[in-house]
């Protein structure tokens, strides 16, 4: 009945609108050094991002979160951590796909094309790889069992590649849930001048000096800037030329 319950929302998660925070193929761009470390070091990789996606609450955990049918009967109420190491190690390729299965059913996630494409070329290679082997097995030819070796790596090159960049997109949508991609904190400001007698104007304070491209344009009735202003006397002054005669200069 469980497996059951867990087909019918795998049904449910393709009709979920919301997508990655990075796809597959940003996440190595994205946070290379995570990327590395989740190629190198898989299942300890699966086991942190299992136990962050459960909030860090073990009560939580089923192995393979219930998507297998030996979910729920493995004593993981007894001793979940065990349990979880002993599924990320010799079960890596479930404990990653259970865990995005958690991500996508908690905030509603679908994959997209391009990344189904990707983990599909991935299974596909896989399949290929081992009928490839079953045949040269088969035929007894030297040749055809390098190329089996040969596709096997390959295959498993692409296996760990893909987990790496799946467990790297796992992080990253977490390091979201938590707010880490806040905005930056506030810069500190300049340290403030005092103003000064003989300056006309105080300096800014805490703020950067005006930068603007083009000056506003004067007011409707004053001389342009470049008008010599002295053909306009101050205001309460009579005009150049204009003292009455015996007016004293």
């Amino acid at each position: 009945m469980a497996s059951q319950e867990y087909l019918d929302k795998m049904k449910v998660r393709q009709e979920y609108r919301n997508l990655w925070h990075t796809d597959l193929m940003s996440t190595i761009q994205r946070d290379p050094p995570y990327c590395c470390l989740a190629f190198w070091c898989g299942p300890c990789v699966s086991y942190m991002l299992r136990k962050r996606a459960l909030y860090n609450d073990m009560s939580r955990y089923t192995c393979c979160a219930g998507y297998m049918p030996c979910s729920g009967r493995c004593g993981e109420s007894k001793c979940p951590e065990f349990c979880l190491c002993t599924e990320v190690f010799l079960c890596f390729g479930n404990s990653v796909a259970s865990t995005r299965f958690l991500l996508q059913d908690e905030f509603n996630i679908q994959t997209t094309k391009c990344d189904n494409c990707i983990i599909g070329f991935m299974f596909c290679l896989q399949q290929v790889a081992c009928i490839f082997s079953i045949v040269a097995m088969i035929v007894g030819s030297d040749e055809l069992q390098d190329a089996a070796q040969l596709l096997n790596c390959l295959a498993d090159m692409v296996y760990c590649t893909v987990c790496a960049c799946m467990q790297t997109q796992h992080k990253i949508e977490m390091d979201k849930r938590d707010g880490m991609f806040g905005p930056q904190p506030m810069a500190i400001p300049p340290v403030q001048q005092m103003s000064r007698l003989d300056q006309p104007i105080p300096p800014a304070a805490g703020y950067p000096p005006a930068a603007y491209g083009q000056p506003y344009p004067p007011p409707q009735g004053y001389p342009p800037a470049a008008y010599p202003p002295h053909q306009y006397p101050p205001a309460g002054y009579p005009a150049p030329g204009y003292p009455p005669s015996g007016y004293p200069k």
